[in-house]
């Protein structure tokens, strides 16, 4: 990253008010990757095939998975096992992404937001990780990604609500400025800018510069699994621990069948990886995936500390009924550049593992189903 502006700097470089450039300053804006990709933007505009992956794309076949098994089998009591040793050995950490607002759900951060009638998805995470360490007396840190919009907030609750065995810790991500399609800096009618969280490829570096990598490095820590926190179902399994354990891959991403959109997995010349749909090409047949990505994944932290060149892809959005883009990265393209297992797990019933919510409605449609995985996993 580029040596960053100081607020003053920000204010006077993009004319913009004191509170928005301190903002800016504090979550690490870098001004010269802006402005290279918004001057790419100017000169080429918006075209969709320059976020297509280069090479040569191919399907995975079934036996290009590895799908989690069943529970009550020995295979799975085997791979649990391995992941208990893990646990106990201080080497898991968590980290949830909650860096989303709740607009469609009446305003605040979404991690507080309900997702049974008084439980915030917060407080199922914690839950389950304060069963799970008290059960093998052990310590299990959680780490929350925040954005500038939740970071304050999730702070002082995280404050609140950690304990010896699940200390809490924070990783902000950083920061930026909607832009038109022609390239300059998109202003409301006031004047003012239009910021958002540029997405959940900041994983790498916000651990790294809140500083939480190191921390975790130094107490023992080498994996750490990832997930959103407003899926409910994807809780800390040591399964899931185990087969990454096992399978001796840098990462391992959860996916899972049926009539989903999202990312899935693919081969990108002989190497397996998560490929978004909007980067496949058209030529390459993408109607039925085998499974998709969950965006729950386990990576190595000797693969974090490292730099790695994720795409800054060109986003279109509407704010206030006005076209705009922003420029996001995607903690699934990591697998582009890790050796990578590609993880089948179910998506209902009591193993089930994913249960995302995106509005009100999609919420009282899998409030059923994510009761039943809760309690099943004794954390209701």
């Amino acid at each position: 990253m580029a040596e960053l502006l100081t607020s003053a700097e920000i204010a006077d470089r993009y004319e913009v008010d004191a509170p928005t450039a301190e903002r800016l300053a504090r979550y690490r804006f870098d001004p010269e990757k802006f402005d290279a990709l918004r001057a790419e933007l100017a000169s080429h505009g918006l075209d969709p095939q320059r976020n297509w992956v280069d090479g040569d794309v191919v399907g995975p076949a079934q036996s290009d998975l590895s799908p989690l098994p069943p529970l009550g089998s020995s295979e799975r009591r085997r791979l649990d096992q391995l992941g208990r040793e893990a646990i106990s050995a201080g080497h898991v950490g968590v980290m949830l992404l909650a860096g989303g607002m709740a607009t469609r759900f009446g305003g605040g951060v979404k991690a507080l937001a309900d997702v049974l009638p008084g439980v915030p998805f917060i407080d199922v995470k914690l839950a389950d990780l304060a069963r799970l360490t008290a059960a093998m007396d052990s310590t299990v840190p959680m780490i929350l990604m925040t954005s500038f919009q939740s970071d304050e907030v999730l702070s002082e609750v995280g404050r609140q609500l950690e304990t010896d065995r699940v200390p809490v810790r924070i990783a902000p991500q950083s920061i930026s400025m909607r832009v038109t399609e022609g390239g300059e800096l998109f202003r409301a009618g006031d004047g003012s800018v239009s910021l958002y969280a540029p997405g959940h490829g900041d994983v790498p570096s916000a651990l790294r510069t809140s500083g939480v990598l190191e921390e975790f490095t130094r107490a023992g820590g080498r994996h750490l699994f990832v997930t959103n926190v407003d899926n409910s179902a994807a809780t800390l399994d040591p399964a899931i621990i185990g087969l990454h354990v096992d399978g001796g891959t840098e990462m391992t991403c959860e996916v899972t069948g049926g009539d989903l959109n999202g990312g899935a997995p693919y081969f990108v010349d002989g190497h397996l990886q998560i490929l978004e749909e909007f980067r496949i090409p058209d030529h390459v047949d993408s109607a039925a995936p085998l499974a998709v990505n969950t965006n729950s994944l386990v990576i190595d932290v000797d693969a974090v500390d490292r730099e790695h060149p994720l795409t800054w892809f060109q986003v279109q959005k509407k704010v206030d009924d006005h076209p705009v883009v922003q420029f996001e990265r995607l903690v699934g393209e990591l697998s582009a550049f890790l050796t990578t297992r590609m993880a089948v797990v179910d998506r209902d019933g009591v193993d089930g593992r994913f249960q995302p919510v995106k509005d009100p409605a999609e919420l009282e449609r899998r409030r059923p189903a994510i009761r039943e995985i809760l309690e099943s996993r004794r954390i209701l």
